[in-house]
């Protein structure tokens, strides 16, 4: 029941990337592993034709999609694929998704998950304003998989900002939740850790949450501190910048201990929204 968070510091060199890449999914193998999480943009960060690489991922011409499945073949390891641009399905010349992608141990693709929430943000960085939508297009469903280690529900970094995502996750039957991402430096410093606690302790899910971590091209710089978070919130393993392998295990008695105990998801009640109106003094 163990898996792997990995840390990365990628640049726009793919093959310099996946290198990178495959020596840290060694780690995990050997530490035994049996599923692996890899960070959004693990294969590319910071070049601005992400049309033409998921084109050429489709097609069958790019170097990303094999790589995984020889990847994930070779080490008998199941891989969250981080993030990387593919067009939709049934549009293959259309605005691509940022795709985080699950491969089993032989190399098959299982499941893939459409980033839902996109970055469009101003953060006061020496960047200043990220458009994601410029380059992808949204998602529009959630994702759960069974995997060895169990049911896994994927999402992407700016998804830890709504919350009704990761309870449609649990509400699904996820166990455990990947969260590859990319946070700014400024917003992971504000956020990071309280959002990754916070739907994990919502969910009773462990969460899993692979990060860039370190200085990029254009001058962009991620927060990094990769995390795997129980389902009571307490941090397991934790790495602050540059690469890393981070290992952990489930454990699914106390999982369930912890749901029985706290059966938030029987508890849970739907109300009406409230009309808008001038408070009524009287009734104050």
């Amino acid at each position: 029941m163990s898996f792997a968070v990995i840390q990365m510091v990628s640049q726009d060199d793919i093959a310099a990337n996946l290198l990178q890449a495959r020596r840290l999914l060694e780690q995990a193998a050997a530490g035994g592993a049996r599923l692996a999480v890899l960070p959004e943009n693990f294969s590319a960060l910071g070049r601005r034709d992400a049309a033409a690489l998921g084109r050429q991922e489709a097609s069958g011409e790019g170097p990303v999609l094999p790589w995984l499945r020889s990847a994930a073949r070779e080490l008998g390891l199941w891989i969250v694929a981080g993030t990387l641009p593919l067009p939709p399905r049934d549009e293959p010349d259309g605005k691509p998704r940022a795709c985080s992608l699950l491969v089993d141990e032989h190399g098959e693709f299982v499941a893939r998950y459409d980033k839902l929430h996109l970055f469009d943000v101003d953060v006061s960085d020496s960047r200043g304003r990220y458009r994601e939508s410029d380059d992808y297009a949204h998602g529009g469903q959630i994702v759960v998989a069974d995997t060895p280690v169990g049911r896994l529900g994927l999402t992407v970094c700016y998804d830890l900002r709504f919350p009704e995502l990761y309870g449609a996750l649990r509400e699904a039957g996820a166990e455990l939740i990947t969260a590859p991402s990319a946070f700014t430096r400024v917003t992971g410093a504000a956020h990071w850790e309280v959002l990754i606690r916070a739907r994990a302790i919502e969910t009773q899910c462990y969460l899993l949450a692979a990060a860039q971590g370190g200085i990029h091209p254009g001058g962009r710089e991620t927060h990094g501190h990769s995390l795997i978070v129980d389902p009571w919130g307490r941090k397991l393993a934790e790495y602050a910048e540059g690469e890393a392998m981070l290992l952990a295990e489930r454990d699914a008695g106390e999982q369930v201990a912890i749901r029985e105990r706290m059966p938030v998801l029987r508890h849970k009640r739907f109300f009406a929204a409230a009309e808008p109106r001038q408070p009524d003094v009287e009734t104050l």
